[in-house]
């Protein structure tokens, strides 16, 4: 006689349960996707869309120029730095949103005059009741703690957990309608001291709201160590090089779109720096002009304690491609101080020798400086990061070193202008190309002639300039 069966009535309670426990994870995962696509927790953007927000422009370079450096040119009609950011700030009726590297604007000393009247419009924002939002990866600053005191919401951005890097980005949006981008900080050092490039753009919500999605992606960063599966629609991007903003700037028929880096900060449809660099270059069929504090196509990570460099190639190729397969003019400035690595006259004189047997072939290279006021590293440096052609201009945050686009979070702004340059009206890059020829034509950009000799020259240079022994130097990709 068979002995009684052992019931089945715990394994069946067992199974629903897992049944019941994996229909709840598809239906979590299934929520996520939905509020991610419909974005209940977002904010509204301020009622602003792709159908009614505004296309007709206008656009503005903006430069500081430190009092103490002669340029020919220089006391033609310009917008101050500034002056741009007031004016921004004066515009203001909803919100300010602000991304920068540095936080140094109250500090004591008279150059400081600019930042300290900026800081103090910033902390006048809550009493006008504008908001203000600041995404920053500064863990210990002085005055974010003070502009938190009067309202200022900021999120912080851990950017060695998340990409092994630092945040360069530099730009502010003011009611999703106006913005600036460009090279400088919120700095009394960008205001005053340092030589500094932006544009600002006013009445342009379409391509402010683009630039918004940005800043919400950093805002999103907020306390994480890593960049989530799972991202709102509302930081995607809603223009790239495939599919760039149409819009006028200054009456000028014009397109524009927004890229970023590194890859790992790219959410969907967003072009990469590296991407958009491409293009412009590419695009370009008479000149390309760059000017950047540093050129080095190096790539420096540290792994369990060691430093390890290997070539990027990216920059320096496109560059070759241009001037010796499309016979395209190439003028780089460089900017020479302290932090210039040695190296860099390696690669100048690599990319100089493509030209020694070629015909119709263009490739010139100059060093940018200015005599250095007591120990400040910065004073008087060239402080540009863009680029322009014939029909584009690159303005971007990033020094065209591989280090920078492979790890550290940057911004760029892409403008390709359209109207055909006869019996056309004056343009940005107009603006742009005269400010970098103004630049390259001064006293202060010099060639370094010959190959071995040069880093014998630099020494000479840096001794009359500095007094420093050439130990103390840095490589820009140990900041």
């Amino acid at each position: 006689m068979a002995g009684p069966t052992a019931p089945q009535e715990p394994v069946k309670t067992q199974q629903k349960c897992i049944a019941i426990f994996a229909l709840f994870s598809c239906l979590a995962v299934l929520v996520a996707l939905i509020c991610s696509s419909m974005d209940f927790w977002w904010d509204d953007e301020d009622g602003i869309t792709e159908e009614n927000c505004s296309r007709n422009c206008r656009v503005a370079l903006v430069e500081n120029i430190p009092d103490d450096l002669s340029l020919p040119g220089h006391d033609r009609p310009r917008l101050a730095l500034s002056v741009g950011f007031h004016t921004l700030l004066e515009r203001a009726k909803h919100s300010v949103e602000v991304v920068s590297p540095v936080w140094d604007l109250e500090t004591t000393p008279s150059a400081a005059k600019q930042g300290q009247l900026l800081f103090q419009q910033l902390l006048s924002l809550k009493s006008r009741g504008i908001k203000l939002k600041i995404a920053s990866s500064l863990t210990n600053s002085a005055e974010l703690k003070t502009l938190t005191a009067h309202g200022a919401e900021v999120h912080f951005i851990n950017m060695t957990a998340i990409a092994r890097g630092g945040l360069h980005s530099s730009f502010m949006i003011v009611d999703r309608k106006h913005i600036y981008m460009g090279s400088a900080h919120m700095d009394w050092r960008s205001l005053s001291k340092r030589k500094e490039l932006g544009l600002v753009v006013y009445n342009c919500s379409c391509l402010a709201l683009d630039l918004h999605r940005v800043f919400s992606f950093y805002w999103q960063l907020h306390d994480r160590d890593y960049i989530p599966s799972i991202w709102s629609k509302r930081v995607t991007a809603l223009y790239g090089r495939h599919d760039p903003l149409e819009l006028q700037f200054n009456a000028t028929h014009a397109t524009a779109y927004v890229s970023t880096s590194p890859e790992l900060f790219c959410p969907k449809d967003r072009t990469r720096d590296i991407d958009a660099i491409y293009q412009v270059v590419q695009s370009a069929k008479a000149f390309i002009f760059i000017s950047v504090t540093d050129y080095l196509p190096l790539v420096n990570r540290s792994f369990r304690g060691t430093s390890v460099t290997r070539y990027w190639s990216p920059l320096d190729e496109v560059i070759r491609e241009a001037v010796v397969l499309r016979r395209v003019r190439v003028c780089l400035l460089i900017s020479l101080w302290k932090k210039t690595n040695p190296l860099t006259f390696n690669f100048v004189t690599s990319l100089k020798s493509l030209c020694m047997h070629l015909r119709n072939c263009s490739l010139e290279v100059k060093f940018f400086t200015h005599r250095e006021q007591k120990d400040d590293l910065q004073l008087g440096l060239n402080h540009n990061k863009y680029m322009v052609t014939d029909n584009a201009v690159y303005i971007g945050n990033h020094d065209w070193v591989g280090t920078d686009f492979a790890f550290n979070a940057g911004v760029g702004l892409v403008v390709q202008v359209k109207n055909s340059p006869v019996n056309r009206e004056v343009t940005i890059l107009d603006h742009v190309r005269a400010a970098f020829e103004r630049d390259w034509t001064s006293r202060h950009a010099k060639s370094l002639q010959g190959g071995k000799d040069q880093q014998g020259k630099y020494r000479g240079w840096q001794q009359e300039e500095s007094h420093k022994k050439e130990n103390e130097w840095k490589s820009p990709l140990s900041l």
